[in-house]
């Protein structure tokens, strides 16, 4: 690409005289154009992967790497007094996704391009995202998070389809972004929008009238489902996400040649997560509108779906009552009721019936009789499925059940968030890393080579340095980058524990105004959204904001210790802050996390983890060595046992440990009630001393222990750098480039 002449072409200017948004414009349309002439996939047979979040990030240095013109570009700009990172922030992120489950869609999406596989994501075009956060008086608020504007990726097409609910029909238009793989063909992310939504009947924060429909479908994702008309929009949501998606694949596959009763061979369909159910029924139903009898319909969409669990918790499994269906999608009931009627006739056993005896359908368990392949996201998340949540099912459809361990793409989040890492892995081992992730392992043979560890601890603290000036700009936080930065980043959880972290803080800002200081300056960072509904993830982030109130105001503390929270966590700030961190907080409840991602990114950048043995962290762990990450807490076995026996006594831990009931009772002293709000904060006191669901209380001895270990490990400098390579050369087995192509392998064939 020669900018000068594309900016002369388009504005009559040359790349100096041009503004960033001048040039950002410019970049955007001459880069989705060459995206665009790139191959597409072909063959007779297409993923379709049906997802309610693909958390895509900003687009614009990602599609010049996989272009291969990123360094190209980023020169040109040089040359000219330009910088493209400046360029970047012109980008608005796109509101499609919120956490893990995103973020993965999006990865996978990349690696299905990277390797040349035919197949595209199938979503809504979210207006306003989940929502921005905005943090003031010490507590979470929420405000739209618009990102649709003249400058989007977004491409608009003459593709409709009707989508007819029981009180109103409405027209789904297509809407597509190009995804390009590394240096391979380009994909297409497919968005269903309906052109009747009216943006201005968002009136306070993120409040609207949930019963207007036809105004308010797509304007966010997860709409607060804590009243009725809520969860009946979150209905409305995936039936028009599921039937437009519908309608596509059958026109699509019967352009290619599909006579119907063969659509297994042209398309396979990977539910992710349940959100995207009921394109089972859907498609039973469209193929019974095409003249297939309902048994051959059946046949024909078992062989078709498959699904991927992304959870352990039944809460999340969601179930609708067929009162709620038939508000809202009343056509679809009569098949669902025949599939159940089915499973009633074969097995003799509720617990695996569609419909319970409360009148809810059990959408995971359509996934489950209704789908080809069932698989867990990490071998410890795919173990509990098979032994404990789904065993019922396990022992009906062994065959169906296997393990897929997530991964991330290397091109997002290491050549492009940290290009002074990449810069140094290529130089030591050459460049073959970024199509085969594997050869990261070379990188072992420097692992007493001081010289190679001093680059490394150099980058990493140029990426400290880089982060603390990107937060001083944009949200006015100082940080120390000679400081620890310990790091804990993912959606606001109770099972993810950031209250854990919390708790440690606090022990160490008591310990520090006893006297004791630790060697190096310690900055805990977190960065979290909590569901607007989700009372007691609202109050751990209002005791998280008061320990950071509390500790930059006290001379005696900060210059040891800070607490930081930054605001509106997203891709664009995860990018920034997992190349600095020293330290990964992966702390969830063993059993509770079915993989996570964020321990991979934190990996492939050089952070050391400290965590349980959950999710990804299992296989983390097994690959680096005991030596190389630092994992403490009870085992899942211990955990499941727990909760099925019902010993857990959160009361008992807190009297019998002196220095957990200081900390706890932190929470409600005089000193924080000051600046805290004494609603809140007792309410999280009372939730932790007389419940603690997600036992934060057996594993606080231990988590002080691992982490105290941890800072004082980081003192030996030579030694800590050893552990970084490790991880960085280890991290390759979590490239989502292997991860697909086993989905490609044992599922999808294509």
């Amino acid at each position: 690409m020669n900018l000068n002449e594309v900016l002369l072409a388009a504005y009559g200017k040359s790349i100096s005289e041009c503004s960033n948004a001048e040039i950002y414009a410019a970049l955007l349309k001459e880069t989705d154009a060459m995206a665009s002439q790139k191959c597409h996939a072909s063959g007779k047979k297409k993923l379709y992967y049906i997802s309610a979040e693909f958390l895509i990030g900003k687009l614009l240095s990602n599609n010049l790497i996989n272009l291969g013109i990123y360094e190209d570009v980023k020169a040109q700009l040089s040359s000219a007094g330009k910088d493209l990172s400046d360029i970047e922030e012109i980008e608005h992120e796109p509101s499609l996704g919120n956490g893990g489950l995103g973020r993965l869609a999006a990865c996978f999406l990349d690696s299905i391009a990277t390797l040349g596989l035919h197949g595209d994501g199938i979503g809504l075009n979210y207006h306003f995202g989940l929502f921005r956060q905005v943090l003031s008086d010490n507590a979470q608020t929420t405000i739209p998070d618009p990102w649709l504007n003249d400058h989007s990726w977004l491409n608009r097409t003459d593709i409709t389809y009707p989508v007819r609910f029981r009180d109103l029909t409405v027209t789904a238009r297509l809407y597509e972004i190009h995804v390009t793989g590394y240096g391979s063909v380009t994909n297409k992310l497919r968005l269903f929008d309906i052109e009747s939504v009216d943006e201005s009947v968002v009136k306070d924060g993120i409040d609207f009238d949930k019963t207007e429909i036809a105004k308010n479908l797509t304007l966010f994702l997860y709409p607060d489902d804590s009243d009725e008309n809520g969860r009946l929009l979150r209905i409305y949501q995936q039936y028009l996400m599921v039937s437009a998606g519908a309608q596509l694949i059958l026109d699509e596959c019967t352009a290619r040649g599909c006579q119907l009763y063969d659509l297994p061979d042209y398309a396979v369909i990977q539910i992710n997560d349940t959100h995207p159910t009921m394109v089972i029924p859907e498609l039973i139903r469209l193929l019974m509108e095409r003249g297939i009898p309902m048994d051959d319909a059946i046949s024909i969409v078992s062989r078709t779906c498959a699904y991927t669990n992304h959870t352990i918790l039944a809460e999340a499994l969601e179930k609708w009552k067929i009162s709620q269906l038939n508000q809202v999608v009343p056509k679809l009931m009569p098949i669902i009721e025949v599939l159940d009627n089915k499973i009633r006739r074969k097995f003799d056993n509720p617990s695996v019936y569609i419909i319970d005896k409360e009148e809810r359908v059990h959408m995971a368990h359509i996934d489950i009789h209704y789908g080809f392949s069932v698989n867990g996201v990490a071998s410890l998340h795919t173990e509990i499925l098979k032994n404990e949540e789904l065993q019922h099912f396990y022992k009906l459809y062994p065959e169906k059940f296997n393990n897929k361990t997530n991964g991330i793409t290397f091109r997002r989040w290491l050549m492009h968030s940290n290009p002074e890492l990449s810069a140094l892995i290529t130089k030591l081992i050459g460049d073959g890393w970024k199509q085969n992730a594997g050869e990261l392992k070379n990188l072992l043979k420097f692992r007493q080579d001081e010289a190679v560890l001093h680059q490394l601890l150099a980058v990493k603290q140029e990426k400290k340095h880089q982060l603390a000036a990107h937060l001083a700009k944009t949200q006015g936080i100082s940080l120390n980058a000679d400081s620890i930065f310990d790091i804990q980043v993912k959606r606001l959880h109770e099972y993810k524990r950031q209250q854990l972290n919390a708790l440690y803080v606090i022990c160490k800002y008591l310990e520090i105004k006893s006297g004791k200081t630790p060697k190096t300056p310690i900055t805990v960072i977190f960065g979290a959204k909590a569901a607007p509904a989700y009372t007691i993830a609202q109050d751990i982030i209002h005791l998280i904001l008061c320990l950071q109130q509390l500790i930059a105001n006290d001379p005696e503390v900060n210059p040891y210790l800070r607490v930081v929270m930054v605001e509106n966590y997203n891709v664009t700030l995860a990018e920034k802050l997992i190349p600095a961190c020293d330290i990964s907080e992966q702390i969830s409840l063993a059993s509770k996390e079915a993989s996570g991602t964020g321990n991979m990114k934190f990996m492939l950048n050089g952070a050391v983890t400290l965590g349980t043995e959950d999710g990804a962290n299992v296989e983390i762990h097994a690959l680096v060595g005991d030596e190389n990450i630092y994992i403490f807490g009870d085992d899942s076995d211990t955990v499941v046992e727990r909760y099925k026996n019902g010993s857990y006594n959160a009361k008992q831990y807190y009297t019998e440990n002196p220095t957990l009931k200081k900390a706890v009772d932190f929470i409600i002293s005089e000193e924080f009630a000051e600046i805290g709000d004494k609603i809140r904060l007792t309410r999280l006191y009372k939730e932790l001393t007389t419940k603690d669901w997600f036992m934060t209380f057996p594993d606080f001895e231990r988590y002080v222990e691992a982490r105290e270990c941890a800072y004082t490990d980081y003192e030996n400098r030579m030694a800590w750098a050893e552990k970084m390579l490790v991880n960085i050369a280890q991290a390759g087995y979590f490239s989502s480039d292997r991860t697909i192509a086993e989905y490609n392998q044992d599922i999808w064939k294509l």
